[in-house]
């Protein structure tokens, strides 16, 4: 009679870990098919999801506008190239209207002068900036009679390179400047404009 007893309580423990098994199975298997479930709808979610690239992030310029941004520069390039021309054709002019009256003149005196002259003293040279000159190498000649009486004046402005050689001349002649008085006429050279010359008063003849 006892061994009857004895074995309910076995089979009541057997019942309650096959139940357990049976759970745990259960919950596997719900655990795959939710599993299943959710990687089931992703693609969908994201294949029904529209693309539309952000254009604000993009980087380059369109090949229209590179097109118009280059014409634009050479545009501005041109038409620097040609103001800047433009000046120096005015500032030539201006210049050489300035001194042309008197450089023949100037010219025949210093030929007939010797060495370098009685009025060297009386000329200094002061050198201008090539932007306010139009780009050529130029100086402002600085004229000032010391004598009591009134007198004109030939002046031969050299320009030298950078080894002392001689690259242009200017002559420039003032005429009937007052005792005490000063004329300031420009001398230039159109050549090499490209490089930095020095000038030099040589020779100065008061007459």
């Amino acid at each position: 009679m006892s061994r009857f007893l004895d074995g309910r309580p076995r089979a009541a423990e057997r019942l309650s870990r096959s139940a357990g098994v049976v759970g745990a199975a259960l919950g596997c298997t719900m655990l795959v098919v939710a599993g299943c479930s959710s990687s089931s709808t992703s693609p969908s979610t994201a294949s029904s999801r529209p693309f539309s690239p952000d254009v604000s992030s993009f980087s380059g310029v369109l090949p229209s506008a590179v097109a118009s941004a280059k014409a634009s520069v050479l545009e501005s390039v041109s038409a620097a190239a040609a103001s800047q021309s433009a000046a120096a054709a005015s500032f030539e002019a201006s210049v050489s209207a300035q001194v042309s009256a008197g450089r023949a003149e100037a010219q025949a005196v210093l030929s007939k002068t010797e060495g370098s002259g009685n009025a060297l003293s009386d000329v200094t040279l002061t050198g201008l900036p090539k932007a306010q000159a139009a780009g050529f190498n130029a100086a402002l000649v600085t004229v000032v009679n010391s004598t009591r009486a009134t007198a004109s004046y030939a002046v031969k402005v050299e320009f030298l390179d950078e080894n002392g050689k001689v690259v242009d001349t200017s002559f420039l002649g003032v005429k009937d400047l007052a005792p005490g008085a000063k004329a300031q006429p420009t001398a230039f050279s159109p050549i090499d404009r490209d490089k930095a010359l020095l000038s030099k008063v040589t020779q100065a003849q008061r007459y």
